[in-house]
C-alpha cells in the first residue's frame, strides 16, 4: 500500500498503536540486557561462580557493547532507511539472539566480551528501525506521546532489568541473564512479522564505510587508554597516552572527514539547530553520569551493603515505577512549562540526586535509597522523551533513522565513557585508598597489586585467605564508600554544566516553531503495510 507523507502526518498507520507495543517489545531484550549484566557483575567477577573477571574486564564486557553499537547505529539507520527497517529490525533480532546464546556460555572474560560485542551489532541493527517507524506510522500530532509511551517502554525495560537479572542470578547460573533473551527475540520475530509494515526512505542516501570505521576505531582506542589509566593508576604510561592520543586523532579526523562528504554518517549541519546540539548533548551528559553512577551502586548494595542480586534489584524498583509512571505524561510537562524549564529543572534534580549519592554510607536507612531512587528515575522520565523528541522533530521525516541513529550513539558513548571515566576514576580513588592497608597487610607484592583493582578483588582475596583476610573486608568496603562519594560528586557537577548548557542553548517554549517539512517530505514514502 502506498500513502503520501502528508496523508500520513494528519491520520497515521490504522495499526499504530500495536505497532509500537510490538517495537517496544522487540527493544526490551536490547535494554534490559543491559541493566541485567549490572546486577551480575559482582557473580561474572567471582572466581568460583563466575568467570573471576577483573574491574578492567567488567568495564569492556558493558563498553564493548556500547562502543560497536554506538559504531554501527549510522551504517544500519542507514542500510534500513534504503532497504527496508522492518527487514533490518529482523535481521537484528536473529543477530543479538545469537550473540547473547553464546555469551550464555562464555568460558571466560574475553569470550563474553567478544560475544558482547557480536550483541552489539544486533542491538545496532534494531535500535533505529524502531524510532524511524514510529515516525512514519503516527501522525505529527500524536508523535510525541507516542515517543514518550515508547521511552516509557525503554525505562522500563531499564529498571526492571536489576530485578530480572536478581532472579535469574538467585536460581540459575550467570549465563541465564543472557539465555533470557533469546525466547524473547523468537516472540517479538513473530509479532513483527505479523504487524509491523515494511517502509523505506524514498530518497536513501549513500552509506560511509569510512566514517563508521574511524569512528569505531576513535571511540575503541580512546576508552581503552581511559580503561587502562584507571587499571594502572596513571595516566603518564605509554599504554595509556599513546591510546587515548590515537583515539582523538582519529575522533577529529572522523569530524574533519564527515564535513566534507556530501553523504556522511554523521551529518554535523545539523548541529547548526540549537534544539538539536542541545538535545544530543543533554543525553550525552545525562548517560555519561547515569552509568558512571551505576556501575558503582551495583557494588555498594551487593558488597558493602550484603544484599543478594534478587535484593539489589529489588531495591532498584522505584526507578522502575518513577520511570514508567512519568515517562508517558512527560510530553504534558513539556506542553505546559516548555522544553527548556522542564529539562532545565530535572537536569537539576539529577544533579542533586547524584550529589545525595555522595553523603550515603555503609549504614544510610534504605528507605532514604528508596527515596533517592525514585527521585532519580522522575528526573530521567522528564529528561529522555523532551529531548528524544526535539532531535527527531528538528529533522526531516525522511531521515528519523538517521536521526535516531545520532541521539542513540550519543547516549551509549556518553554512557561507555561514563563507565570507562568513572569507572577509572573510581578504581584510582580506592587504589589509592586501599594502599596502606594493603601495605601493612603483608601479602605477597602480586596480591597487593591484584586486591588493590577494586572492591571485588580485595574481598574475593580476603575470602581466599580465610582468618588472614579478614582484617581487609571492613577498611576495604570503608575506601569504596569514600571513592564512591569522589565519582558520584564529579557526576553532579557534569549533570549541573549541562542543566547550565541547556538554559543558554535550548530554545525555550515561546521560541519553538514548527519543522517546516522538507523537499522529500513532500515526495511519496514507500510504506507497504
Amino acid at each position: 500500500m502506498s500513502q503520501q507523507p502528508d496523508r500520513l502526518d494528519q491520520t497515521g498507520h490504522p495499526r499504530r498503536w500495536r505497532i509500537l507495543g510490538v517495537l517496544i517489545f522487540s527493544l526490551f531484550a536490547v535494554v534490559l540486557d543491559n541493566t541485567i549484566l549490572n546486577v551480575a557483575l559482582k557473580t561474572i567477577a567471582d572466581p568460583v561462580e563466575g568467570l573471576g573477571a577483573r574491574q578492567s574486564e567488567l568495564e569492556w564486557a558493558i563498553n564493548s557493547y556500547t562502543l560497536v553499537f554506538a559504531g554501527l547505529l549510522f551504517a544500519f539507520g542507514v542500510i534500513g532507511d534504503r532497504t527496508g527497517r522492518k527487514r533490518m529490525l529482523l535481521i537484528g533480532m536473529v543477530l543479538f539472539g545469537l550473540a547473547s546464546l553464546a555469551g550464555a556460555y562464555a568460558q571466560n572474560p574475553t569470550q563474553l566480551i567478544i560475544a558482547r560485542a557480536l550483541m552489539g551489532v544486533g542491538g545496532a541493527a534494531i535500535m533505529p528501525p524502531t524510532l524511524a517507524i514510529i515516525s512514519n506510522v503516527f501522525p505529527a500530532q500524536e508523535r510525541g506521546k507516542a515517543i514518550g509511551v515508547w521511552a516509557g517502554g525503554v525505562g522500563l525495560a531499564a529498571a526492571v532489568g536489576p530485578l530480572t537479572g536478581g532472579l535469574l542470578i538467585e536460581h540459575f547460573w550467570w549465563g541465564s541473564v543472557f539465555l533470557v533473551n533469546v525466547p524473547v527475540v523468537l516472540i517479538g520475530m513473530s509479532l513483527i512479522g505479523l504487524i509491523v509494515p515494511e517502509s523505506r526512505d524514498a530518497n536513501p542516501p549513500r552509506l560511509d564505510p569510512i566514517g563508521v570505521l574511524l569512528s569505531i576505531v576513535g571511540l575503541v582506542a580512546l576508552t581503552y587508554g581511559i580503561i587502562r589509566g584507571g587499571e594502572l593508576a596513571t595516566v603518564a604510561s605509554a599504554e595509556v597516552l599513546l591510546p587515548a592520543i590515537l583515539g582523538v586523532a582519529v575522533l577529529a579526523a572522523f569530524v574533519w572527514y564527515e564535513r566534507r562528504i556530501d553523504h556522511p554518517a554523521f551529518d554535523v549541519t545539523h548541529f547548526r539547530d540549537p534544539r538539536f546540539s542541545t538535545a544530543i548533548g543533554m543525553i550525552g551528559i545525562v548517560f555519561f553520569a547515569m552509568m558512571g553512577g551505576m556501575f558503582f551502586l551495583v557494588f555498594y548494595l551487593q558488597i558493602v551493603r550484603g544484599y543478594s542480586a534478587l535484593q539489589a534489584g529489588a531495591l532498584m524498583m522505584p526507578f522502575a515505577v518513577a520511570q514508567l509512571t512519568f515517562a508517558p505524561l512527560s510530553q504534558r510537562v513539556v506542553t505546559r512549562f516548555g522544553a527548556k524549564t522542564s529539562a532545565t529543572v530535572s537536569m537539576i534534580a539529577l544533579s542533586g540526586i547524584l550529589a545525595c549519592y555522595a553523603l550515603i554510607d555503609r549504614d544510610t536507612p534504605i528507605l532514604v535509597l528508596e527515596v533517592l531512587f525514585f527521585i532519580h528515575g522522575v528526573a530521567m522520565a522528564n529528561l529522555m522523551p523532551p529531548a528524544t523528541t526535539a532531535i527527531m522533530d528538528a529533522l526531516p521525516r525522511e531521515k528519523a533513522g538517521v536521526g535516531s541513529a545520532m541521539s542513540n550513539t550519543v547516549r551509549q558513548v556518553g554512557g561507555a565513557l561514563g563507565v570507562a571515566i568513572l569507572g577509572s576514576i573510581l578504581s584510582v580513588a580506592y587504589r589509592d585508598g586501599i594502599a596502606p592497608t594493603l601495605a601493612a597487610s603483608g601479602l605477597p607484592e602480586h596480591l597487593k597489586h591484584a586486591a588493590g583493582e577494586s572492591l571485588a578483588a580485595t574481598v574475593g582475596i580476603a575470602q581466599e585467605l580465610g582468618e588472614r583476610g579478614a582484617g581487609l573486608i571492613e577498611p576495604a568496603k570503608t575506601v569504596f564508600v569514600d571513592s564512591m562519594h569522589i565519582t558520584a560528586l564529579i557526576s553532579a557537577v557534569i549533570i549541573l554544566v549541562g542543566a547550565l548548557v541547556v538554559v543558554r542553548w535550548l530554545p525555550g517554549k515561546a521560541a519553538r516553531s514548527p519543522r517546516i517539512p522538507s523537499e522529500p517530505e513532500k515526495r511519496e514514502e514507500t510504506a507497504v503495510g
